[in-house]
C-alpha cells in the first residue's frame, strides 16, 4: 500500500520514480523488486528499527550510489536469532510510524517490515550461518551465537532483496567485517559497503540504545568515544614524530631519533605519558584510551568496561606492539544497564 498520498507537499523528500510503499510479505517484496528493480541499481539498508539519523545516512548514502531511478529497500526487523539470554529482546523499541518517515524522507523507495513469522516460517532455522572464529572474539565473546543469528537474517534478507549493494554502518565495525567475509566465502553476488560512523555533537556514536541514558549516564558515557578520540591524537602525535626521525639526515636509530625529538612530550594526554612513557606503536595507543576509560570507571555512575581492542580488521585478533598498516581500536562498555560499542579505525604508519 501507499503510505504518503501522492498529492503531499514534501520538498525535502527525495523525488523518486517509485511510490513509498510499506512491504509486509516476501512475495510483495519479490514483486516491488522486479517491477522497480533495474541491473546494478538495487540497493538494500538493513536495520532493525528505531531508526536515527545513522540510518538516515546509510539511506542516502544508498539513494547516491544508485541514482534517482534506483531502487533502495530499507528493511525492518528485530531478529530474535541475535538477543541472547538476559539480553534486551522484548525491550528492543518499535517505533514503526516513526520508521517509515525518517527511511522515506532520506530517500527510501520501499521498507520491507516482516513478521517473526514471515522470516521464519517454519519457527527457528535449522540451518544457520556460523561465524567462525572471528565470531567468538570481542562482541562474539560477550554475546554467544550473537553473530551466528545475525549472520543467518543477513543472509536471507540479502537473498530475499536481491541487492547490488548493500550498506551497514562501521560503528558495528566486527559485524560489518563478518558480513563482507561471508559474502566473499560464500560468494554472495554484492558489493558490501561500509558507511562511517555518525556521531552527535558531543561525540556519542548515535544509537538506538542512547535513549535509555539518563542525564548522567550520557555524561559517563561520553569516555567511550573520549577514549578513542585520545587514542587517535596519540597516534597522530607518534606518527609526526616518526616522520620527523625518519626525514632527520643520517640518523639510523629511529629510537634514539625519537628521544632527541621528545617523543613523550608529544602524547595525547598526560595519563598516557605516565603509563606510556618509554612505550610507543600499538601499545601508547591503548594506554591513551584506556587512561579515559579508568577515569570513567571511578565516576558516577560508573562506566563497566567490557573490553578495549586494537584489532586487525582482517580478523579482528590484537595486533602486534610494532603493527604498522590499518586497525581498529575498538570498545565496549555498560553504564547503567545499557550497553554501548564504539570504534574507530587508525592506521599504523600513514605518513601525516
Amino acid at each position: 500500500m501507499s503510505l504518503f498520498a501522492r498529492d503531499r507537499a514534501d520538498t525535502a523528500r527525495p523525488v523518486r520514480h517509485q511510490p513509498a510503499e510499506l512491504l509486509r510479505t516476501a512475495e510483495d517484496l519479490a514483486d516491488a523488486v522486479a517491477r522497480f528493480g533495474a541491473p546494478g541499481s538495487t540497493a538494500v539498508v538493513m536495520t532493525m528499527g528505531a531508526l536515527h539519523e545513522g540510518h538516515a545516512t546509510l539511506v542516502r548514502a544508498a539513494r547516491a550510489r544508485v541514482g534517482r531511478k534506483g531502487l533502495v529497500v530499507v528493511t525492518v526487523f528485530v531478529n530474535p536469532l541475535q538477543f541472547g539470554a538476559g539480553e534486551d529482546l522484548d525491550r528492543y523499541p518499535r517505533t514503526l510510524d516513526a520508521d517509515l518517515e525518517l527511511a522515506f524522507d532520506a530517500g527510501a523507495s520501499v521498507v520491507f517490515a516482516p513478521s517473526v513469522d514471515e522470516v521464519y516460517p517454519g519457527g527457528e532455522p535449522q540451518v544457520r550461518i556460523t561465524a567462525g572464529p572471528m565470531g567468538e572474539l570481542l562482541e562474539g565473546a560477550s554475546r554467544p551465537g550473537h553473530f551466528d543469528g545475525m549472520l543467518t537474517v543477513v543472509a536471507k534478507l540479502l537473498h530475499l532483496t536481491a541487492p547490488d549493494l548493500a550498506f551497514f554502518g562501521q560503528k558495528d565495525a566486527q559485524q560489518l567485517a563478518l558480513i563482507r567475509r561471508m559474502a566473499r566465502d560464500l560468494n554472495f553476488p554484492v558489493e558490501i559497503v561500509g558507511v562511517e560512523t555518525v556521531r552527535e555533537g558531543d561525540g556519542l556514536a548515535l544509537s538506538s540504545r542512547n535513549r535509555y541514558l539518563s542525564a548522567g549516564e550520557r555524561r559517563t558515557a561520553l569516555a567511550l568515544s573520549g577514549a578513542l578520540f585520545a587514542a587517535g591524537d596519540r597516534l597522530a602525535a607518534q606518527e609526526a614524530l616518526r616522520a620527523r626521525a625518519e626525514a632527520l639526515p643520517g640518523t639510523q636509530n629511529r629510537a634514539a631519533a625519537l628521544s632527541r625529538l621528545g617523543e613523550a612530550r608529544a602524547a595525547a594526554d598526560a595519563h598516557a605519558v605516565a603509563q606510556a612513557a618509554d612505550r610507543g606503536g600499538a601499545e601508547a595507543v591503548r594506554a591513551a584510551a584506556r587512561a579515559v576509560l579508568d577515569d570513567a570507571a571511578k565516576a558516577e555512575p560508573p562506566l563497566v568496561l567490557d573490553y578495549l581492542a586494537l584489532v586487525d580488521p582482517a580478523d579482528f585478533t590484537e595486533v602486534a606492539d610494532d603493527h604498522d598498516g590499518e586497525a581498529i581500536l575498538a570498545v565496549a562498555a555498560r553504564v547503567g544497564s545499557t550497553r554501548l560499542i564504539d570504534n574507530i579505525p587508525l592506521t599504523f604508519g600513514a605518513t601525516p
